[in-house]
């Protein structure tokens, strides 16, 4: 599946803009271990990227810089290979366009083309990016607990839900996994909320370093996360995020949904300490 992809290979850069660079790869051969159709997807989302490293030419040739936030939807039948993304993004850096909005237009729909369903591109200038900030996530931190782990490989039995019916937020700074090609690390914090039986704390973190250990994409560690809870702990609703530090310029903040929750905007667009 990853044979022909530039990730963990040499690779010559490219600074004139070249759409060719974008390597999809498709969503199904995961979603088929987690016995999921991608026509019948039992949840909702977004994969929300940052890219730190915008830069174009304006028709004069001045570089013009910018923070990009990039949604692709969860349903759509291709994510994007990140080297790939990362290539690409830097092929725009000799190339001149004449107005900020050709730049979203052709990023709109070279990403669409490649992830199978309408991505979303928003440009927007450092000061505006500044003044959002870091935050910390809204929710009970879970990374205090005093637990004995000896498991770094996902195990859903370790999740356990049982008494009074809550709705709250946890979440643990805690999630590693690897990437399934080069093996290096993936860091992230994880954001769970949901309404239902309350969720044993102490299983959901042994859940979570289990992760430790893991080689998987960002989008296919999420989706697992969310089919496991809901799977053993079944929850009434649930929403799974995951928010994860950049590599190369860019960072990939898969969502996952139940179908009939709302989610809110300024969760999705809160930038994390270590982001």
């Amino acid at each position: 599946m990853v044979d022909h992809l530039q990730l963990g290979k040499h690779t010559e850069y490219v600074s004139v803009y070249t759409p060719s660079l974008l390597d999809p790869i498709p969503r199904a051969a995961a979603r088929a271990e987690l016995a999921l159709n991608n026509d019948r997807l039992p949840f909702a989302g977004v994969d929300v990227w940052t890219g730190y490293e915008i830069s174009w030419l304006n028709s004069k040739g001045l570089p013009q810089q910018a923070i990009a936030v990039f949604s692709i939807p969860a349903d759509s039948p291709n994510i994007i290979e990140s080297k790939s993304f990362k290539l690409y993004l830097n092929s725009f850096n000799q190339t001149r366009f004449g107005h900020r909005s050709e730049v979203i237009a052709a990023l709109e729909t070279d990403l669409s083309a490649a992830a199978g369903a309408r991505v979303l591109v928003d440009l927007e200038g450092l000061d505006q990016f500044a003044a959002v900030g870091v935050q910390r996530p809204r929710g009970i931190c879970i990374d205090h607990l005093d637990v004995a782990i000896d498991c770094y490989s996902p195990d859903d039995s370790l999740l356990q839900a049982d008494g009074e019916l809550v709705s709250e937020t946890l979440y643990s700074d805690l999630l590693k996994s690897n990437c399934p090609v080069t093996a290096q690390p993936d860091w992230a914090t994880l954001i769970i909320r949901y309404r239902g039986a309350a969720i044993s704390q102490e299983g959901l973190l042994r859940y979570i370093v289990s992760y430790r250990e893991h080689q998987d994409f960002h989008e296919n560690c999420v989706e697992r996360i969310y089919c496991d809870i809901m799977a053993r702990c079944k929850p009434e609703s649930l929403m799974v995020y995951a928010r994860y530090t950049r590599r190369g310029g860019l960072d990939i903040n898969p969502l996952r949904h139940s179908l009939d929750d709302n989610v809110d905007a300024l969760d999705i667009a809160a930038r994390l300490v270590r982001q």
